[in-house]
């Protein structure tokens, strides 16, 4: 599965469902968004409601919060939900070069794949901490951060 390919989109194409407490988590999107200028991924905590309505649209447990989503062309009538390691290496591949690179590790299979992301995921608060409260985001990029419900949308599958 090599996933959706790189896209030449307009601003705010993919939606990257985050855990808005997670020192990682907000560590990677402050390493995202300078190298994304023309604002590709826009972002949602898994906590808003925006984030909830849609893990649980597609399956997921809006309560569970170890789980990294990406909405590919969230704004297309044919949606497609990435998550954990898959999700991450499409943001990469994204960014181009050099971030890209990690992209080879794609071929492995996704048991592989989340095995690494799920070893990770189950240490993150305790290596890069929590916080009480999701942290606001720089003004200069507080559009493409959303909080509302999302609207009725196609059906799809988590993969």
């Amino acid at each position: 599965m090599n996933g959706p390919a790189r896209p030449a989109s307009p601003a705010g194409q993919h939606l990257l469902l985050y855990d808005g407490v997670c020192g990682l988590c907000n560590r990677l999107i402050g390493f995202i968004l300078p190298r994304d200028p023309n604002g590709v991924f826009h972002y949602a905590a898994l906590q808003s409601p925006l984030g909830r309505s849609i893990v649980q649209r597609y399956g997921g447990d809006p309560e569970a919060l170890e789980t990294f989503y990406l909405v590919v062309n969230h704004h297309s009538d044919r949606p497609q939900i990435l998550r954990r390691a898959r999700a991450a290496l499409f943001v990469l591949k994204t960014l181009g070069l050099p971030w890209s690179l990690p992209g080879v590790f794609g071929v492995l299979p996704d048991a592989v794949l989340n095995a690494a992301y799920d070893f990770v995921a189950r240490r993150r608060y305790r290596i890069f901490g929590r916080y009480d409260t999701c942290l606001m985001p720089d003004p200069a990029y507080r559009q493409r951060f959303h909080d509302e419900v999302a609207p009725d949308a196609p059906e799809g599958a988590l993969t």
